[in-house]
C-alpha cells in the first residue's frame, strides 16, 4: 500500500485482482508448465499491483495480464537453464481441471500435458504469444502491446508456434476414444500383455518418466513401439502387483493415479492420435505429484 492510499482504494485493488486471478493463473501456468511456479508469479504480480499508482488504470485485467505475462516470460527464460540440468525427462506439472475445464481461459487450449510439453521447445515469447492468442483470444494489437513488439512480429510468433505444434502432433481422437484406449492400455500394461500393447501403441510412441532423479524412473525417454512395449512388459511384474489405481482428470484428459499403500507414486496420462497412443507420460516426481493429489476431492 503506497503512501496516501486509502482502505477503499486497496479494497478495490484486491477485488480487481481476485476477479482477474483465474485468468492470470491460466496465463502463467501455460507459459511455465508449472502450477507452483505460476503461483509464485501471481504473488509477485499482486505485490506490484499493490505498489502501482492505479488512478489512471481503466482496465485492471489488461494491466494485470501484462504484468503476469512479462514476469512469466522472464521466469521461463531462467527456468530453461534449470530444466537443462533436470535429471531425466521433464514433464509439466499436472493440474486438476474438473472444477475449471478451461483453467481461467476463454477456451481450453494449450492446457493438455502433451501440448505443454511441446510448447516447452519454443522460446518463452513464442509460447506466451501462442497462449494469449489460442487460449485467451487476444487480438494481435493487444498482444503486441503486452509483448512489447510489433503486430507483424506477433503474428509471426503465433504462426511459428502453430507450425511447431502441427509438425509435432497428429490429429487427436475424441474424448471417448481417448478414454477407451487408455483403459485398454492400462489393462495391458498391468498384465504385461505385449500383443495388446503393440496393438494400441503408435509406431513412433514415446514414453516419458519424470522422476526428477528422486524416483526410480527411466532417465531417458523410451522410443518406438517395440522398445516401449518390451519396457512396459518387463516393468509390469515389479510395479503393478502392489499398486492401486484411481481414475482422475488431469489437464482436461482422463488420467490414472497410481498408489502404493497410501503413497501416490505416479500419474499416468497419454496422448492419442488416430494411429494410437503416441505419448505416454508418467509424472513420478513427488514435487509435481503431491500438489496435484492435494487438489483432488477425496
Amino acid at each position: 500500500m503506497h503512501a496516501g492510499e486509502d482502505t477503499e482504494s486497496l479494497d478495490r485493488a484486491t477485488r480487481d485482482f481476485v476477479a482477474a486471478r483465474p485468468q492470470l493463473f491460466g496465463v502463467a501456468y501455460r507459459v511455465l508448465g508449472s502450477s507452483t511456479e505460476a503461483e509464485d508469479i501471481l504473488q509477485e504480480t499482486w505485490l506490484r499491483w499493490q505498489n502501482t499508482n492505479r488512478t489512471g488504470i481503466h482496465e485492471p485485467v489488461a494491466f494485470l495480464t501484462t504484468i503476469t505475462t512479462r514476469l512469466a516470460i522472464n521466469h521461463a527464460q531462467s527456468a530453461r537453464v534449470r530444466r537443462e540440468s533436470y535429471v531425466g525427462p521433464w514433464l509439466p506439472e499436472p493440474v486438476d481441471t474438473t472444477e475449471d475445464p478451461q483453467i481461467g481461459a476463454e477456451r481450453a487450449e494449450a492446457v493438455e500435458l502433451a501440448v505443454l510439453l511441446l510448447l516447452e521447445k519454443l522460446n518463452p515469447v513464442e509460447r506466451a504469444a501462442y497462449v494469449l492468442k489460442e487460449a485467451f483470444d487476444y487480438p494481435y494489437k493487444q498482444l503486441a502491446e503486452i509483448l512489447e513488439t510489433t503486430e507483424a512480429n506477433t503474428r509471426q510468433l503465433v504462426s511459428r508456434a502453430r507450425k511447431h505444434l502441427a509438425a509435432e502432433r497428429k490429429e487427436r481422437v475424441g474424448p471417448a476414444e481417448h478414454r477407451r484406449l487408455l483403459e485398454v492400455f492400462l489393462a495391458a500394461a498391468q498384465q504385461g500383455d505385449l500383443a495388446v500393447l503393440e496393438d494400441v501403441l503408435a509406431a513412433d510412441v514415446v514414453s516419458y518418466s519424470d522422476g526428477g532423479g528422486i524416483r526410480g524412473a527411466s532417465r531417458i525417454p523410451v522410443i518406438g513401439r517395440p522398445h516401449v512395449s518390451k519396457y512396459l512388459a518387463a516393468f509390469a511384474p515389479r510395479f503393478w502387483p502392489a499398486a492401486r489405481t484411481r481414475w482422475v482428470e488431469a489437464n482436461g484428459r482422463p488420467a490414472v493415479l497410481v498408489r502404493v499403500g497410501e503413497s501416490p507414486v505416479a500419474l499416468l496420462s497419454v496422448d492419442v492420435s488416430a494411429e494410437g497412443i503416441d505419448r505416454i507420460m508418467w509424472v513420478m516426481n513427488p514435487d509435481k505429484l503431491l500438489p496435484y493429489v492435494a487438489t483432488l476431492s477425496s
